[in-house]
């Protein structure tokens, strides 16, 4: 088994080594520039849709309204990621990786726009009315049949895919968080361990069963609530080392092109492992060109593929641009950032414990990251339902619930080196057809995009 696991961990090196990245990368770059700097000029106007005012599209034509489309993939999103990926990504990398993890997230809103608008449009409706869409779709319908295999491909690896990223590692976060805030030892950490599985698997399998709407409705309850939390605990310790943030800010743009090297356990690094860590935590925190949140937003209530791929867009500007910079700035400016990658799990929480008051950091994050990952368990079950669905239908919709609930408490109790490394290989699969079809259908993303805002021009 050790072999087995090291074969796949090698492997998992390679589908996300460079070429992946890069095609990643030159696929945001390309995006970006056909669709005009899209994150910048429609920024404003996607902030004012997502939470504010919205589009002209009055369409019941879906399944949850476009916030709840919105909040479902930011469940999905937002994540341990957004806590401990971003610690691996400066601890390994150094301060400089945050910079590249700004501009992967950049280049990945005009992706998330643009795989959003194509979900929409290539949609369809299943045998209960529900609305169908994402990369297996828009590959199949936009790109023609005979690239119907990239399409099941996306399909088959998002399904197994889902119940590692979004379901097993996410279920031993918050069973390990647990365990840590009771401060259980030997024989009961196993039985806390056992017990916050159940229990979580319940609480899952309670929303799951609802399906879209339900998922939906929890989300743009949860999110909201969640991200506000670990935010105000951001800010609270930026504000209580405020005379420290130029210093950070200067660091992490110098540091992306020299690379750095500092006392205790950091070993150092290079421009080069800056920027390959800042893009590879980056992919991972914001799911930009994986295919996952166009999902989400093909069950949005709306007649305008653009309107929601302008909110949908907001999904990598919150859970980058807000979130991901907030964490990255409070290991900075605390200082926790130079104690090296063997920490990275609990940098997070040295960083919060060193900047509030007592023992109630250390609470916080554990309670931000088991909010986190319970929300990934909802999101992610849905991905993994309408990948399994194009596969084979809705009569094993309800096996796969089961086998979601079940892969809960499993992973709450389990070793999860080979589950995470499998994970990665399949993630990397599903990336890749999904960003040929972009690259292939991104002609319709721009004539899509101009005839919608004309439109609104004119009017």
């Amino acid at each position: 088994m050790e072999t087995f696991n090291q074969i796949i961990s090698e492997l998992s090196s390679i589908v996300w080594g460079p070429p992946m990245l890069i095609l990643i990368v030159l696929t945001g770059v390309l995006l970006t520039y056909k669709l005009r700097f899209i994150q910048i000029a429609k920024l404003t106007t996607g902030l004012r849709f997502a939470f504010g005012k919205k589009g002209r599209s009055n369409s019941n034509e879906g399944d949850v309204s476009p916030f709840q489309s919105l909040m479902t993939a930011l469940a999905a999103t937002i994540g341990t990621g957004n806590i401990v990926g971003v610690a691996t990504a400066i601890s390994i990398g150094g301060p400089g990786a945050l910079f590249w993890m700004w501009v992967i997230a950049f280049l990945g809103m005009a992706t998330k726009y643009s795989e959003a608008l194509l979900a929409v449009k290539f949609r369809i409706k299943d045998e209960k009315g529900k609305m169908n869409g994402g990369p297996m779709y828009y590959i199949e319908r936009g790109m023609g049949p005979k690239w119907k295999f990239l399409a099941v491909a996306f399909a088959a690896f998002g399904s197994i895919a889902a119940f590692g990223i979004g379901n097993m590692v996410q279920a031993n976060a918050v069973s390990g968080n647990v365990v840590a805030l009771m401060g259980a030892e030997g024989d009961s950490a196993k039985t806390v361990a056992l017990v916050t599985g159940l229990v979580l698997a319940v609480l899952t399998g309670v929303v799951v069963i609802g399906g879209i709407k339900s998922i939906g409705r929890t989300a743009a309850v949860l999110v909201p609530f969640m991200a506000s939390f670990y935010i105000l605990g951001c800010v609270y310790i930026l504000c209580s080392f405020v005379s420290e943030i130029p210093a950070a800010f200067q660091l992490v743009f110098s540091d992306a092109f020299t690379g750095t090297s500092a006392a205790g356990g950091f070993a150092g690094s290079t421009m080069m492992i800056a920027l390959r860590m800042g893009v590879a935590r980056g992919v991972f925190s914001n799911e930009s060109g994986l295919g996952s949140a166009p999902i989400a937003a093909a069950a949005a209530q709306t007649d305008e593929p653009a309107e929601q791929a302008v909110i949908s867009m907001m999904g990598t500007f919150i859970d980058s641009i807000v979130v991901c910079s907030l964490t990255g700035l409070t290991l900075i400016v605390t200082g926790v950032w130079t104690e090296g990658g063997d920490v990275a799990a609990s940098m997070a929480q040295m960083a919060f414990d060193k900047g509030m008051p007592g023992q109630f950091g250390g609470t916080l994050v554990g309670i931000a990251v088991i909010a986190f990952a319970y929300s990934t368990l909802l999101g992610w079950s849905y991905y993994g339902e309408r990948c399994i669905e194009y596969l084979f239908g809705l009569k094993v919709i309800p096996f796969y619930r089961i086998l979601w609930v079940v892969a809960i408490v499993v992973g709450s109790v389990g070793g999860l080196k080979l589950v995470w490394n499998i994970a990665d290989v399949l993630n990397a699969m599903m990336a890749l057809p999904n960003l040929i079809a972009l690259i292939a259908l991104s002609g319709i993303v721009v004539a899509e995009t101009r005839a919608y805002w004309s439109k609104q021009k004119g009017e």
